[in-house]
């Protein structure tokens, strides 16, 4: 399986991330300069209001709109201590941990189950209980605003390294669950185990810790625990709401994230972003370093590997599959519904069998198309309905298969009697669609506008409110050129009827420039001045 990951920045105001697997898009990430990237990112921030109705409160962490803070993401310390003290800011009681067994949860100690790294209370209390209008928390946002929400926050901080994830004050160290070899986790636990983190810090070691050796582990843990002083001393310094530590650029990110020893090779187009990436690769992951090339091609890279037109695809609402059948991808504000269309897709097997490989084709597609174009929440696949329970297994199966390598977390259930597979997918931040387009200023993003008939209707109907007006003598109506020209030519006798029933001179002007919804009145009595009307 050959991956290449390409970097394109030659336009200052946005940074592309493509990752090639075998010569096909498989992940695409873009991030541009003019739109706010919190996500990750350490805030002090103030309490400004708390609603116990929703076991919320709403922060104030300087970036002009309130942040969200559930009761489940308040961290337990708050409990004790009734906001952030300073002084005491993530202290610990309970001893560093001295086995990494400890931290997997594995009984111990007069029969009582040791506490899970990550684990949190049972019994949550009020939110009032815990947190005062005023008071000052430690968040980190873990959810992008849209719309009309605000950031979504959480007092339980993580900040990733390469292999490692500093997740302060928890005190014990683990292994990702996506770790399931029995022998690599065992081989962790050691590492981590002779590492000797200090007390009161907590570990979790990512999936990219895998076959590391105790000194790229030292490293990482080093380099995080020296971030973290430097938080430790800004949120003592200073007073909310500030911002106490920003995520690193995409690209930083992306590398730190997404890079394997599957990747071959790193190609940037821009010699300064060339050299960050250099100088972080040579910093954190040495040996890799030689993978990184500066692209100087004088076609554009994307160009160059046929990304543009992939990528124009992406936006499109029906994708064409294999062997003539498509998905058709429709999105809404809160919900993703994607529709398997058969199309001209054929076997020479039975009509079963036939829509058995479709959905196949589908569901592999489907997942690749939620990671480009990053879209979270709600989605209900409609796939082709199959009757034997043992495809509809296959096709589930397939689906999970193919959300795998998907770094959002997704919940996939059964398939329902209607032949809809219903899931789940994390939002973290607008979708790509959300992200470069927006809705049309005529249509107001419905896609469709009132035919021209439809507005010369709407047009008399309020004519025939204007003849219950004995103050109106002069009436002048703008409308879209379509409109008024239907209404000169279809309407021009019924016009008259008015203008001499009434007594009232009508107008209608047509402009090319306004939209296809466009009415406005203006209305004037016998004395010349302005009657308001409707």
């Amino acid at each position: 399986m050959k991956q290449e990951m390409l970097i394109n920045v030659s336009q200052p105001e946005e940074c592309r991330i493509a990752i090639m697997e075998d010569g096909v898009l498989e992940e695409l990430y873009v991030e541009r300069t003019s739109q706010d990237n919190h996500v990750g990112n350490i805030y002090k921030g103030r309490i400004v209001n708390i609603e116990p109705s929703i076991q919320a409160a709403f922060v104030d962490f300087g970036v002009g709109r309130n942040g969200f803070l559930h009761i489940s993401d308040v961290e337990p310390q708050y409990y004790r201590q009734g906001g952030l003290d300073p002084d005491k800011a993530f202290e610990v009681p309970e001893p560093a941990a001295k086995s990494a067994e400890g931290a997997e949860g594995d009984a111990g100690g007069r029969g009582r189950r040791r506490p899970r790294l990550g684990d949190r209370p049972r019994v949550k209390p009020p939110i009032q209980d815990v947190l005062r209008r005023g008071d000052e928390v430690l968040v980190q946002v873990i959810k992008e605003g849209f719309g009309t929400k605000g950031p979504t926050l959480s007092t339980y901080i993580s900040i990733p390294g390469r292999y490692l994830v500093l997740m302060p004050p928890l005190g014990r160290v683990g292994i990702s669950k996506k770790i399931d070899d029995e022998h690599d986790r065992r081989v962790l636990r050691d590492i981590m185990l002779d590492l000797k983190p200090p007390k009161g810090v907590g570990f979790v070691v990512r999936t990219a810790g895998t076959e590391r050796t105790k000194g790229e582990m030292a490293r990482d843990m080093a380099y995080l625990l020296r971030l973290w002083k430097s938080i430790v001393r800004r949120m003592r310094k200073y007073s909310a709401p500030i911002d106490i530590y920003q995520e690193s650029d995409m690209i930083i990110r992306t590398i730190r994230d997404m890079f394997t020893e599957d990747v071959g090779r790193i190609l940037i187009d821009e010699p300064a972003a060339y050299e960050r990436a250099r100088e972080f690769l040579e910093l954190v992951m040495p040996k890799y370093a030689p993978r990184l090339q500066l692209y100087e091609g004088k076609e554009p890279l994307f160009h160059r590997y046929g990304l543009e037109e992939e990528i124009g695809r992406i936006h499109q609402r029906k994708v064409p599959l294999k062997g003539g059948g498509s998905i058709v991808i429709d999105q809404t504000e809160a919900l993703v519904a994607i529709d398997v269309n058969s199309g001209s897709f054929r076997t020479e097997k039975s009509a079963e069998e036939n829509a058995y490989q479709m959905n196949l084709i589908a569901a592999r597609e489907i997942a690749r198309q939620l990671r480009l174009r990053d879209l979270g929440g709600v989605i209900v696949n409609d796939f082709i309905d199959m009757r034997k329970e043992k495809y509809r297994r296959g096709v589930e199966k397939a689906l999970h298969d193919a959300m795998k390598r998907d770094r959002a977390r997704t919940k996939i259930l059964r398939t329902s009697p209607f032949g809809l597979i219903e899931m789940t997918r994390q939002r973290i931040r607008p979708s790509l669609r959300k992200s470069i387009f927006r809705d049309c200023p005529t249509c107001t993003g419905t896609g469709m506008v009132k035919t021209a008939e439809s507005m010369a209707i709407e047009v008399m109907r309020v004519l025939q409110l204007s003849a219950t007006r004995s103050d109106i003598t002069r009436l002048n109506v703008t409308v879209h050129d379509e409109v008024a020209t239907w209404i000169n030519n279809r309407k021009r006798r019924e016009m008259a009827q008015f203008e001499d029933a009434c007594h009232i001179q009508l107008h209608v002007v047509g402009r090319e420039s306004v939209s296809p919804e466009h009415l406005v009145w203006e209305a004037w009595d016998s004395t010349g001045r302005t009657v308001r009307f409707p």
